[in-house]
């Protein structure tokens, strides 16, 4: 009923459009009685039409989808910023202590202020390959669920966040992370687990471990880009860059 009220309003004003186009055309003629004249700036008029289509569709409505797309990624990027900034460092120092193999992405994560384009697509391949092993039953469960619970109200306030759509692998890493925090919130001892459910937890963690690497490298990328002081801050407090000094030297 709604659709179809709405699609009569709209020929109702195409039509009364028409009429009061083709009325003042009447009484252009009853004035000057001039037909050739209004048929030339009539076909003038229409033709001008296709390339005024042409403009706005194409050129005027790229130029607003660009800035509107710009703006988008720019709410995204804030919310990886603040991501990373409440827990999200501090999450990936205590995996990378966690996982076994973490020496050999150590290396490489360790200096991003020497990175180059070139690099930083290596640096993610190389991510992106990397076969964590945290599966190993030494992790300190308690230090992840510390960090998680203080943070809490962040989380839930991240997922909230409508920007949070835009960007399908950052919504998979808070959804992993918010995931991880509602596991261990519903256990008790955390140090004194059966070894199948320690297992489960590892695999939890490795599942926002390699998420996080991801979310990281392309953070660090976009900071290099955009914003070099924060960029500087971000390598000073590389959580694979033990031990970490905020010191400029």
């Amino acid at each position: 009923m709604g659709q179809k009220s709405k699609l009569s309003w709209q020929v109702t004003l195409a039509l009364i459009l028409i009429a009061l186009g083709a009325f003042f055309y009447y009484v252009h003629w009853l004035v000057f009685r001039d037909v050739e004249h209004i048929f030339l700036y009539f076909i003038g008029d229409v033709a001008f039409v296709f390339f005024e289509v042409l403009l706005v569709t194409l050129v005027i409505h790229r130029l607003l989808h660009h800035r509107e797309q710009k703006a988008v990624r720019d709410k995204i990027n804030m919310l990886v910023g603040a991501f990373f900034s409440e827990l999200g460092t501090e999450l990936l120092e205590i995996f990378a202590s966690f996982d076994l193999q973490a020496h050999k992405i150590k290396g490489p994560l360790s200096t991003p202020h020497e990175w180059s384009e070139s690099e930083f697509l290596n640096i993610r391949n190389t991510v992106e390959r990397h076969d964590s092993d945290i599966k190993n039953g030494k992790a300190d469960f308690a230090a992840v669920d510390s960090v998680l619970r203080r943070n809490k109200n962040f989380l839930l306030d991240l997922i909230q966040n409508q920007s949070l759509l835009q960007n399908e692998s950052f919504t998979n890493l808070v959804w992993a992370v918010y995931h991880l925090a509602k596991e261990m919130e519903h256990r008790g001892d955390l140090s004194d687990l059966p070894d199948d459910d320690h297992q489960h937890l590892s695999q939890d963690i490795a599942r926002v471990y390699e998420l996080m690497l991801l979310q990281w490298v392309d953070y660090m990328q976009h900071l290099r880009h955009c914003y070099p002081y924060m960029f500087s801050l971000a390598g000073r407090t590389n959580p694979f860059n033990s031990p970490t000094a905020v010191e400029v030297k």
